[in-house]
């Protein structure tokens, strides 16, 4: 199976909830997507509504989802953050990029990065940055979709007392 993309979905209830539940399932899994596991979908609500707020009719943010063909089950996400800041609008911040635990290993998170790059290059942007959480191996996945590391905060992310992070900053040039 493959992936079918869309971009900038009508951001329905139903839209809404699934995404609530896949950021749940992806941080109880271990995801680096902004918790620690256990999380529950009332404590992901918060962040997946205020990450929603700038997205949608005449935001300046994008989603992209990814449903599994012949399914149509929601098995990934991303979002397309401007910086809000005009000398740098030439690029786009890529936040929250998930699949689904139980469809790992299929090669779909390397379609969704696929897919971000595609959408980037058409719109013409110069480049594409995404920031990590250190120690899950996640550098390695993101230099195999091309991303170079280019920063790195040692310990800024502090998941819990005596586990600092880095928080390490990946660019993808696209001139």
């Amino acid at each position: 199976m493959a992936l079918v993309f869309t971009l900038a979905p009508d951001l329905t209830p139903e839209l809404r909830e699934q995404l609530v539940h896949l950021w749940t399932d992806v941080s109880n899994a271990g995801g680096a997507v902004g918790f620690v596991p256990p999380v529950t979908p009332d404590e992901v609500r918060v962040t997946a509504e205020q990450q929603l707020a700038g997205v949608g009719p005449g935001g300046p943010d994008h989603l992209l989802v990814a449903y599994e063909e012949g399914t149509g089950r929601l098995a990934g996400c991303l979002f397309f953050e401007d910086v809000r800041f005009a000398l740098m609008d030439h690029w786009r911040l890529l936040k929250r990029v998930m699949v689904h635990p139980g469809l790992q290993g299929r090669g779909y998170g390397f379609e969704l990065m696929a897919e971000a790059e595609r959408v980037a290059r058409e719109w013409g942007l110069a480049g594409l940055r995404l920031t990590l959480r250190g120690g899950c191996g996640l550098e390695k996945f993101y230099g195999r979709c091309g991303y170079t590391e280019v920063g790195r905060v040692p310990g800024a992310i502090r998941v819990a007392p005596g586990d600092d992070r880095d928080d390490v900053t990946m660019w993808l040039d696209l001139r």
